[in-house]
C-alpha cells in the first residue's frame, strides 16, 4: 500500500537555529509559501544542547525587536576570564588586553540554545509554519530524475526485531520542492546526501569535538552573573590533546560548565567524560561549584573542520545548512549566529526561485550568496585555527593559532587536515593508560547518573538505533587493537564489552542511554557503527540546558 503523503513548498529537518531561522524568513518573505519542519525531539529544544555564548547578529536581521518580543536573552556578558591550566593545581590568567579580538564577547550574551530554539518556533507557527515535532525524518526522498523531493518519517510501533506492534504507525511521505536539512552535526541524512551526492569531493574529512556540559544551581557567595571563563591546558595537555573549558554564570545562581575534547586525540585510552570529571577538581572551576547541586548533564558532538571541510551545500533539490555543513566558527566557540544566518540565506534564495516556478533543481546561486556573507567571512578568517593545532599539537598549534587570530586569518596560505578523526587512534599497546578516579559524588559522578540527569528516554523493545556493519569487529578487531574504545569515547555507557561464563566477549549495546551525541559514529575506528534515528521521540530531553 502507498504511504500517505504531505506536500510542502518547503521541508525543513531540524528545528535548530538554522531550521527555524530558514522557516521564519521564508514566511517573512512570502506568506504564501508553505512550509513544514520536522523535529524528532519530542518537542523543540529537547535535543538542543549548547554552551551557550549567543552572538545575536543574526538575530537581529531576522527580528530586529527581538527584545520587545521576549527573546529569551536575558543574562548579558559582563565580565571575562581567561585561563591556562598549567596542572591539576596552578593556572595562569591570560590578559583580556592580549586576546584577540575574535574572542571577546562584548555586546554577547549567556543563553539557554534550547529555550531560544522555544521562542524561535514561537514566532515560526505564528508566521504559519506547519512544525511536528516527535517526528524523525528517517530517509530521504528521490525522485525519478535523482533529485531529492522530500523525506520519509520513522516508522512508529516497531518491535526490536522490526515486526509491527499492535501500534505500529507507518511513516509518511513529506514531499517538498526543496528540503532544507539542518540536521545539525554529524545529521545522519546529511551524511548520506554527502555521500551520494559526492558533496564533499577535493574537501578535507569533517573534523569534530565531544562536548561535555551540566548545569549547577550555586551558592550565591560563589556566583557572578554574567562571568564567562574559559580555559586551556590541563586536563587535556596531559595527554597531548586539543581542546577546552567553559563555565558561563547564568542568572538565578546557575553555572555552566563543560569540557570541549577534539576527536582526534590518538589515546584510546582517554575518556572525555572522565577528562571532565577530573576538570571540575581544578580549583580555579572547583571554587564555583563547590557545595552546589547539579541541575542537568548532556554531550552532542562539534563540528569544526572550518571551511576546508565544508561540502557543497547545495544539491538538486535542496540544501545542507548549519553544522549539518559545518558552519561553526570553532575558533570562537559559536556557531548558532552562523548557522542562522546560513538558514536566512537559504530562505532568500528559495523565496525568488519558488516564485518563478522553480522546483527540485539545483540552487547553485546559494554557493555565491553564502560566500558573499558575514558568516563566511568569519570561516575564512578561522580557517587555520583548526589545522594548526592537528597539524602542530595543542601548545605550539595554540600559539599557532593565537597568532593567525590576532592578524585576522590574513597569512596568505590555508592550512589543510587531511586526517579523519577516526584514522588518529595509536594501538592500545602503544598508549599510556589513564588512571582516573573514582568520582566523589560532589565535584565528580559516573556516566549513569549523569544520563539519569539527561532525561533520556526511548520507547522500549524498538529496532536499535545504533548500528554494526559488522558485529564481529568490535570483538576481532577494536578489542585487541584499541581495547575496544567505545566504552570510553561514549560519554553515556552506552557500549559495553561483556562475557559469558565460558569467557566469550561481545559487544553490548545499551541503546537505551544514548545522548545522541554522535560520537561514536565518529570516531569508532573501523567505521563499524552507523547511527540511525531511533522512534521519533526518543532520546534527551535537555529542556533548558
Amino acid at each position: 500500500m502507498a504511504r500517505e503523503q504531505m506536500h510542502y513548498d518547503v521541508v525543513i529537518i531540524g528545528a535548530g537555529p538554522a531550521g527555524l531561522a530558514a522557516a521564519c524568513r521564508l514566511r517573512q518573505l512570502d506568506n504564501n509559501l508553505s512550509v513544514c519542519l520536522l523535529e524528532k525531539g519530542a518537542d523543540v529544544g529537547a535535543h538542543i544542547l549548547s554552551g551557550a555564548v549567543f552572538e545575536p547578529r543574526a538575530l537581529n536581521e531576522l527580528f530586529p525587536d527581538w527584545k520587545n518580543q521576549g527573546a529569551p536573552l536575558e543574562t548579558a556578558v559582563s565580565a571575562e576570564d581567561w585561563q591556562f591550566l598549567s596542572s591539576a593545581t596552578n593556572s595562569l590568567q591570560i590578559p583580556n588586553g592580549l586576546l584577540p579580538g575574535l574572542l571577546h564577547n562584548n555586546n554577547n550574551y549567556i543563553i539557554s540554545l534550547g529555550r531560544l530554539c522555544q521562542w524561535l518556533a514561537e514566532k515560526a507557527a505564528e508566521l504559519g509554519v506547519d512544525i511536528f515535532p516527535g517526528f524523525a525524518a528517517s530517509q530521504v526522498l528521490y525522485r525519478d530524475d535523482g533529485s531529492v523531493g522530500g523525506v520519509i518519517t520513522g516508522d512508529m510501533g516497531r518491535a526490536a526485531d522490526g515486526s509491527e506492534k499492535p501500534e505500529f504507525v507507518e511513516g509518511i511521505e513529506l514531499h517538498g520542492k526543496y528540503t532544507l536539512f539542518c540536521e545539525g552535526a554529524r545529521g545522519h541524512l546529511g551524511k548520506e546526501l554527502i555521500a551520494h551526492f559526492n558533496l564533499d569531493q577535493g574537501k578535507d574529512p569533517q573534523h569534530y569535538a565531544i562536548g561535555i556540559k551540566e548545569i549547577w544551581r550555586v551558592p550565591a557567595a560563589q556566583h557572578k552573573e554574567g562571568l564567562v571563563m574559559h580555559s586551556l591546558g590541563w586536563p587535556l595537555s596531559e595527554t597531548n590533546t586539543s581542546g577546552g573549558g567553559f563555565l558561563y554564570h547564568l542568572n538565578d545562581t546557575q553555572i555552566a560548565v563543560g569540557l570541549i575534547t577534539d576527536l582526534c586525540y590518538d589515546n584510546p585510552h582517554l575518556s572525555p567524560f572522565d577528562e571532565f570529571q577530573r576538570y571540575k577538581h581544578h580549583p580555579k572551576i572547583a571554587q564555583y561549584l563547590q557545595g552546589g547541586e547539579r541541575l542537568g548533564y548532556g554531550a552532542r558532538a562539534i563540528v569544526k573542520g572550518g571551511i576546508q571541510s565544508q561540502p557543497q551545500m547545495f544539491f538538486a533539490g535542496g540544501l545542507l545548512l548549519g553544522d549539518d555543513a559545518g558552519t561553526l566558527n570553532f575558533a570562537k566557540i559559536k556557531g548558532s549566529h552562523t548557522a542562522m544566518k546560513s538558514g536566512m540565506i537559504a530562505a532568500e534564495i528559495l523565496a525568488p526561485a519558488l516564485a518563478a516556478g522553480r522546483a527540485n533543481d539545483s540552487l547553485s546561486e546559494f554557493e555565491t550568496a553564502y560566500k558573499n556573507s558575514w558568516a563566511y567571512e568569519e570561516l575564512y578568517e578561522q580557517r587555520n585555527v583548526g589545522p594548526a593545532q592537528q597539524k602542530f599539537g595543542s601548545q605550539l598549534g595554540s600559539v599557532y593559532a593565537f597568532i593567525d587570530m590576532t592578524l585576522r586569518g590574513k597569512l596568505p596560505w590555508t592550512l589543510r587536515n587531511s586526517k579523519a578523526d577516526h584514522t588518529q587512534l595509536k594501538l592500545a599497546s602503544e598508549s599510556k593508560k589513564i588512571d582516573y578516579p573514582k568520582p566523589d559524588n560532589k565535584l565528580s559522578f559516573d556516566k549513569l547518573s549523569s544520563v539519569y540527569l539527561s532525561n533520556t528516554n526511548h520507547a522500549e523493545n524498538q529496532p536499535c538505533h545504533l548500528q554494526l556493519k559488522d558485529p564481529n569487529i568490535p570483538v576481532a578487531i577494536n578489542l585487541p587493537k584499541f581495547d575496544e574504545p567505545a566504552q570510553r569515547y561514549c560519554p553515556a555507557g552506552v557500549y559495553e564489552i561483556v562475557a559469558n561464563e565460558n569467557g566469550d566477549k561481545r559487544l553490548q549495546i545499551n541503546s537505551q542511554n544514548c545522548v545522541h551525541c554522535k560520537t561514536c559514529d565518529i570516531k569508532d575506528p573501523t567505521q563499524n557503527i552507523q547511527w540511525v534515528t531511533p522512534e521519533g521521540g526518543g532520546g534527551p530531553n535537555y529542556s533548558a540546558m
